[in-house]
């Protein structure tokens, strides 16, 4: 283990038992900035008054800032002291105003928070502690103020000034120079704030609120990027729509703005009534954008304009508090999204993700529950846990409560807690107090870490349903949950069931009475009805018998994907497995004419590499992926008329982004893959015509993946067009560079380092580092080579990352993490690579925290 005497010096930890309310408030701000993307300053004038008695000093919070000017009441001050970087002013009155002074450099910042150049643009990034990268402030989310803001630049270089708000004044200054002010009336904490300047065109649309009241829609981008911003802009409007229906929630300003920036660390960020996005989830069209990017731009939109009232009007206390609103609003853009198309198909994305990121992080070192206990840096618990688990525990909610009384307690939520900032206890006393329910036992969830198992078997009459929780760091012995669990028990002669049923396990061991007969088949955890791993005693025949007949479209997909996973753990258990049954359940899947072709695409797809390694005890990469090749191969060959069939009967027409062309196009490739996989003989031709005829990224996209995986002749060539044809769009670029970087070929490393040296490839952009290096450690087979040579890659790109985007960087590290999954000896190489990251000087905090939390 990592040498105490070479350790750095641990930073300080920050604990929720902790928490008191500030001793100094802040209702009113007037910011005044002089841009300039090598010298802005910035002048702040704070009204600050004293919270209760106390004869504590005032301290705003400072990160790398020096004051030029200190004034308490317009008289200019030496009366203060810089501590660790905070402004420590002593003030005898209770209410003073005070004035600062700074002197920033965006154009330096490549941290990419407070404010930064980006693309030729000067923008912000608050949240969660970027706000004291601008001006010496109590930044913390529980002082909301009045935000008024002016800002002067040069005309000709930063013609757009936005900000918070509404536009209250704006006009022309000496030397070319011009300026905006901004009026921002309903109280904010200091990460909500927002500032844009450059030369940006605006899509402008308005909106009518269901009171009558007119909203201007604002999407700005580059100027030729303005055709991509249809899409975005139809979104907007269907989620403000939609929240209307839905949630009683109507828009409270006269203007709303979007604005895309191309070097961002989040997907966006939703700043009051300016909300600011990686461009990624704003620029949409058929030539550049996949039917994924095409649901994640709306659904990206849908969920930051739903934080106008689910973190904005009624925020969060403490980052402790982070899923408070981050939970409860992912739980609303799935809703929208699933009312936008196929909700089955949905939900089945929904879980895939859950499964793929959160379920992971709750079975290793950095699990933690959805309201954590203590942190190092706030920014490492953006995480899967957060805004994926904790929007499961809303939707538990939902489902325990009902549609009508979750409606009254979230409408008793926003009325009781407008314009403050709560709690997630105060978001469930309103759920309890609107439905008359009690939900202590549910509280277990917002405190306990881990995915919570469930064994379900059959005893004489009686099904038993057992639950447990694995131990986590610094959590053991966990109490029972309240796991609502929606069950269906299948006459196996007659193919139906009784009637779907919702039982609330509150007990470690419930027994649920059966009438006497041939035992039921099991429909379990339908629609995904709680966040938890379900145990079943199920042979074969049994998944088979629900992947053709259950009435819940989840469920079908479950029994499929489990009935895979069972041969592929039996492949890599014992070097071979009987695939029939596996074949046989695609067949009729893949035949059945009654199914949503975009559902039949979802269930024949077989389980990733990574959850089939969730499965076992130890993983092992390479048995993993040639039982997975096995398996993929054999259903290729033995349905490879079938696929053929699929092909053509979902042949392209003109490009329509709706749920069945989006279907179509789906199953089309889902069944190229499995072409290929056959290594039909003219598989590679095949894939090469459909990537030079398509008219749309998603099957040019699938074409470039299905030839990037293979030997074929035409891949390079592919390659080559596909680069030279987008090589001035970095969004698409990325999806070159994303792509051979998840290859399967036995020189994907190789060409993954060849790709870091390529003029194209930079560490200061979050998107282009993601697309390499983050899709590349998600390729477990190669990133787990036994050599260790994906662990050193990812290490040095980590060491190299951390002092320019310390965040980026602690984000790209728990695969390393999960160390202790593996076999000795790659246990071995991912431990060396832990501990030299921390060796390496002036380590963050942030990748500090992951580091030592994988290593402890």
């Amino acid at each position: 283990m990592l040498d105490a005497l070479n350790a750095p010096a641990a930073p300080a930890v920050i604990h929720r038992a902790d928490y008191q309310v500030p001793d100094w408030l802040v209702p009113d701000v007037a910011l005044d900035f002089d841009l300039d993307p090598a010298r802005t300053r910035v002048r702040a004038t704070l009204t600050v008054t004293r919270n209760g008695v106390h004869d504590r000093p005032l301290r705003l919070d400072g990160d790398g800032l020096t004051p030029l000017v200190v004034r308490i009441d317009g008289e200019e001050t030496a009366e203060w002291t810089l501590e660790e970087g905070v402004l420590v002013v002593a003030l005898p009155q209770d209410r003073a105003v005070i004035e600062t002074e700074v002197e920033i450099a965006p154009a330096t910042n490549t941290q990419l928070m407070g404010l930064y150049a980006s693309g030729g643009l000067l923008c912000t990034q608050c949240e969660a502690e970027g706000f004291r990268r601008i001006t010496f402030f109590p930044d913390r989310p529980d002082v909301l103020s009045r935000y008024t803001v002016r800002m002067a630049a040069d005309k000709a270089t930063y013609p757009v000034l936005l900000s918070n708000g509404d536009l209250t004044g704006s006009g022309e200054l000496e030397g070319g120079r011009h300026f905006a002010e901004w009026t921002d009336p309903f109280p904010k904490p200091s990460y909500l704030f927002a500032l844009v300047a450059g030369n940006l065109s605006a899509n402008r649309d308005r909106f009518t609120t269901m009171s009558g009241k007119p909203v201007d829609l604002a999407i700005w981008v580059a100027e030729a990027d303005l055709p991509r911003t249809h899409h975005a802009m139809e979104a907007l409007k269907a989620s403000m729509k939609w929240d209307e229906e839905v949630y009683g929630r109507e828009y409270d300003l006269g203007q709303f703005n979007i604005v895309a920036v191309a070097d961002f660390n989040f997907g966006a960020m939703e700043n009051k009534s300016l909300n600011i996005f990686n461009s990624r989830y704003v620029l949409a069209d058929p030539e550049t954008a996949t039917d994924i990017d095409y649901d994640n731009v709306a659904g990206v939109i849908a969920h930051e304009y739903f934080h106008n009232w689910s973190g904005n009007r009624v925020t969060c206390r403490d980052w402790f508090q982070l899923s408070l609103k981050e939970g409860f609003t992912v739980f609303r853009d799935q809703c929208f999204s699933a009312d936008q198309g196929s909700e089955a198909v949905k939900r089945i994305e929904d879980v895939r993700i859950l499964r793929a990121g959160q379920f992971p992080e709750d079975a290793g070192p950095l699990a933690h529950p959805i309201r954590p206990d203590s942190y190092i840096e706030i920014s490492n618990f953006y995480t899967a846990t957060i805004y994926n688990k904790g929007a499961e525990i809303i939707r538990m909610l939902h489902t325990m409560l009902g549609a009508l009384d979750f409606r009254k307690g979230t409408d008793l939520y926003f009325d009781r807690h407008d314009g403050t900032a709560a709690t997630c206890e105060d978001f469930v006393r309103a759920m309890e107090d609107a439905s008359g329910k009690d939900l202590t036992q549910f509280r277990n969830w917002y405190s306990v870490a881990g995915t919570p198992h469930v064994k379900a078997s059959f005893a004489g009459d009686a099904l038993v349903l057992e639950q447990s929780i694995p131990d986590t760091p610094g959590q053991t012995d966990k109490p029972a949950m309240a796991i609502p669990l929606k069950l269906a028990l299948f006459d196996r002669t007659t193919g139906t069931h009784a009637g779907e049923r919702l039982e609330v396990l509150t007990e470690r061991r419930t027994e649920i009475p059966l009438p006497a007969g041939e035992r039921p088949v099991l429909s379990i955890n339908r629609s995904f009805s709680a966040p938890i791993i379900v145990e079943t005693d199920r042979t074969a025949d049994d998944l088979a018998f629900l992947s053709a007949h259950d009435d819940d479209p989840f469920g079908r997909y479950e029994a499929m994907q489990q009935l895979m996973l069972d041969t592929l753990v039996a492949g890599v258990s014992s070097g071979k497995a009987d695939h029939a049954p596996v074949i046989a359940a695609v067949r009729n899947t893949l035949t059945n004419n009654a199914l949503d072709p975009a559902f039949i695409a979802e269930a024949v797809l077989l389980p990733s590499e990574a959850f089939i390694g969730d499965q076992m005890l130890v993983v092992d990469p390479d048995a993993i992926h040639a039982a997975r090749e096995a398996l993929r191969t054999d259903l290729g060959r033995a349905l490879l008329s079938h696929w053929q069939a699929a092909y053509a009967a979902h042949a392209p027409t003109r490009f329509e982004y709706s749920p069945s062309a989006k279907g179509a196009r789906r199953l089309r490739n889902v069944s190229l893959g499995y072409i290929a996989a056959a290594s039909a003989d003219d598989a590679g031709a095949q894939a090469f015509a459909q990537f030079e005829a398509a008219d749309n990224m998603t099957d040019r996209m699938a074409a470039l993946g299905t030839l990037a995986n293979g030997d074929a002749d035409q891949r390079v060539p592919a390659l080559d067009i596909f680069y030279n044809r987008y090589r001035d769009d970095a969004l698409v670029i990325d999806k070159w560079f994303s792509t051979q970087a998840l290859s399967t070929r036995a020189d994907t490393l190789a060409a993954v380092r060849e790709l870091q040296a390529h003029p194209d490839f930079t560490l200061t952009n979050p998107n282009r580092v993601r697309s390499l290096v983050g899709a590349f450690s998600m390729n477990q087979q190669h990133f787990h080579a036994a050599s260790g040579e994906g662990y050193r890659f990812l290490a040095d790109m980590l060491i190299a990352l951390d002092p320019l985007n310390p965040q980026t960087a602690a984000k790209l590290l728990p695969p390393l993490g999960r160390w202790r999954r593996f076999d000795e000896p790659r246990q071995k190489l991912m431990r060396a690579e832990l501990e030299r990251i921390l060796r390496h000087p002036g380590l963050s905090k942030d990748v500090f925290e992951q580091a030592t939390k994988s290593l402890a």
